[in-house]
């Protein structure tokens, strides 16, 4: 099992700031994550290429696997001032 954060507008559009997933059996990655979720909140996964993600606090590529007990976020690119 994992938990996944959003955070800014992907918060509002999913309606949620936090879900755990049960991982299936195999190897799968932040890439295939984003194809479940997408299905399950296509409101919020409908340009992904505005999409960040942090596994355990750390940024991910779409090809980062991932494991039991690990946490993501996604949230939308930061910008600083």
């Amino acid at each position: 099992m994992i938990t996944i954060l959003y955070f800014a507008w992907l918060r509002e559009r999913t309606g949620l700031s936090e879900e755990t997933f049960n991982l299936s059996p195999g190897e799968t990655t932040v890439a295939d994550l984003i194809e479940i979720l997408a299905a399950r909140h296509p409101a919020a996964f409908q340009n992904r290429r505005t999409i960040r993600c942090a596994v355990n606090q750390e940024f991910a590529d779409p090809t980062t696997v991932l494991h039991a007990g690990d946490e993501v976020a996604f949230f939308p690119p930061v910008t600083g001032g």
